[in-house]
């Protein structure tokens, strides 16, 4: 079993991101480390699921794949990564920088009915996919029980 880290405002976020999206967009997630304060922030996914597998595409536009990673333990699947600050040029000044960068990263939780050694993840054109095939599911054939 693993601990997962407790977000209090995780489920409000979510909340928000559904709800008012026009109205307050995606809000990143602060955290302070002994350093100061650091922000992080998280890609936006989408999952849906077919009759073989789930699907989970989420937004890393100018993430290199390199700086992904995908792991699956204990039922959760993470994907995190870093997106990288551009080099400023010596004679270039920014009028506005509206983009987040820094570390991210986001769990899943997946059903039990998956085949985690056929996972497989593909990136293009700033999306991520992740494939997590189902696995067959053993059909139990109705059984009746003797009442003594």
């Amino acid at each position: 079993m693993s601990l997962i880290r407790w977000e209090p405002f995780t489920s409000s976020q979510d909340a928000f991101d559904r709800l008012l999206p026009q109205l307050f967009g995606s809000w990143p997630r602060i955290s302070f480390d002994t350093e100061g304060g650091k922000v992080e922030w998280r890609p936006r996914a989408d999952i849906s699921e077919t009759d073989d597998e789930f699907l989970i595409h989420a937004e890393l536009p100018a993430v290199k794949k390199e700086d992904v990673k995908v792991t699956f333990d204990d039922g959760l699947l993470t994907i995190e990564g870093e997106r990288k600050q551009e080099t400023e040029e010596k004679n270039t000044r920014h009028h506005r920088v509206e983009r987040l960068y820094g570390s991210f990263a986001r769990t899943f939780s997946l059903p039990e009915n998956i085949n985690a050694n056929a996972i497989r993840c593909e990136s293009k054109d700033g999306v991520l996919t992740v494939h997590v095939p189902k696995s067959a599911a053993e059909k139990s054939k109705p059984k009746q029980i003797k009442v003594d």
